[in-house]
């Protein structure tokens, strides 16, 4: 099969859907010969901030001289973006390789993220990887990435999303992402909310896990001169995060704090390499600023925890007004999406990103003039950013957020490059 071919095929696995239990990428993983056992692996789940934390431990990982993986989803605007050693993404030509040999051995039920995530393993065991991070796709417990017993975990922020399938309370989507401690393996977390908290500390107790919280055994917070981080045994002071946003400040840290557990376990990650890893950190779509008059910012903020956060980092962004290009998918909890940012806004221009779950302009629109915003549909991302465009001055900014998918489909159009839709 040809590249687009193999996507093709890839993606119509997204018709099965999600389905509970880890036999499946178990089995194709003893026939691929248990390449997950070949190398060190971090895990890392959260409802927000588990991607931004993966690249800067990778890019820390790098720094320090070490050959790492990063597997990411969802992708966004190409397939390839999942699998990246030491920054550097796959090459096409390699995805239809390690394709044929999975799917080769893989049961007829197999699901996308499955095939995807055993591809993964095997790709950093060719490569000979010395660390791996391994990004969850939406739990914890029943992940495919949880196929594999990690050295390290790390659970960032945990908040109300995907309530559908994780359950209805942040207890219980808890406990689906602390499904990933391993026993003996020490955990890192970010600040959580108490009932999270008590989850993840009792799951720790059980497993006999060492637990290093953000807050508590380690600090990240902004000065004057930077970020500054103090950890278990390392104190870093202006550091300058290549990921944008204020709430970066708490990724960073977790990422630091398990770089400093990967320190004394053993891999030689220098405090210079800490420092230059959170430098040289990228993770696109994520509070990511093309200059311009007038400027575009991309942020995800696909739920009420996220849009919250980009409210509080826009303080940091000079503007005459305000115009944010929307886009949410129909399962997302709009009203806590929509009520920390539409105070700010001057101007909501709904549209619809090209999946076949998203939210309709119009009834975006109207959710948003409901609450006493501005707001116009006005079509499709490509048609949004137009007359963002043609709306605004020199001295504003245009946001674009709402979904990855928006995100994603945006970005494409501002760099020129193809765009691939599915997510899985």
């Amino acid at each position: 099969m040809t590249y687009r071919e193999t996507l093709t095929y890839l993606y119509s696995l997204g018709r099965f859907g999600m389905k509970p239990g880890l036999e499946r990428i178990t089995a194709i993983l003893a026939a691929l010969g248990r390449p997950q056992e070949r190398i060190s692996i971090v895990q890392v789940a959260g409802t927000n901030g588990k991607g931004s934390t993966a690249a800067f431990l990778a890019a820390i990982g790098t720094a320090a001289g070490l050959r790492t993986g990063l597997f990411s989803s969802p992708h966004l605007t190409s397939f390839t973006e999942r699998f990246r050693v030491d920054s550097k993404e796959i090459e096409p030509e390699r995805v239809v390789k390690l394709a044929a040999h999975v799917m080769a051995v893989a049961p007829p039920e197999a699901t996308f993220f499955e095939i995807v995530t055993a591809m993964a393993f095997q790709y950093f065991a060719e490569e000979r990887v010395d660390l791996a991070i391994m990004e969850t796709g939406m739990g914890g417990r029943w992940d495919a990435t949880n196929a594999a017993c990690g050295i390290l975990s790390i659970i960032t922020s945990i908040g109300l999303d995907h309530c559908q399938y994780l359950g209805d309370t942040v207890a219980a989507i808890a406990g689906e992402k602390a499904g990933i401690i391993k026993p003996g393996r020490p955990v890192v977390t970010a600040r959580q909310e108490p009932e999270a908290w008590q989850v993840i500390e009792e799951r720790c107790r059980e497993l006999t896990s060492p637990l290093y919280c953000s807050g508590d055994r380690f600090t990240a917070a902004w000065e004057a001169e930077g970020l500054a981080y103090r950890g278990l045994g390392v104190t870093l002071t202006g550091l300058c995060p290549g990921i944008g946003g204020r709430y970066q400040a708490e990724n960073a840290g977790c990422a630091l704090a398990a770089a400093e557990l990967l320190l004394k376990s053993g891999f030689p990650i220098t405090g210079e390499a800490m420092r230059g890893g959170i430098a040289d950190a990228r993770w696109p779509g994520r509070m990511e600023l093309f200059p311009g008059r007038p400027p575009i910012l991309l942020d995800g903020a696909h739920n009420p925890a996220g849009a919250t956060a980009l409210a509080e980092s826009l303080a940091d962004f000079r503007r005459q007004r305000l115009i944010m290009v929307l886009g949410v998918m129909c399962d997302k909890e709009l009203s806590g999406i929509l009520s920390p940012l539409l105070p700010l806004v001057d101007l909501v221009l709904a549209i619809t990103p090209n999946l076949e779950r998203a939210m309709p302009a119009a009834e975006l629109a109207n959710a948003c003039t409901a609450r006493g915003a501005a707001a116009t549909a006005a079509g499709s991302v490509a048609e949004g950013l137009a007359q963002a465009r043609a709306a605004a001055g020199p001295a504003d900014l245009i946001l674009v957020c709402g979904s990855l998918f928006t995100v994603g489909e945006a970005r494409s159009l501002l760099t020129n490059s193809a765009y691939e839709p599915f997510r899985g």
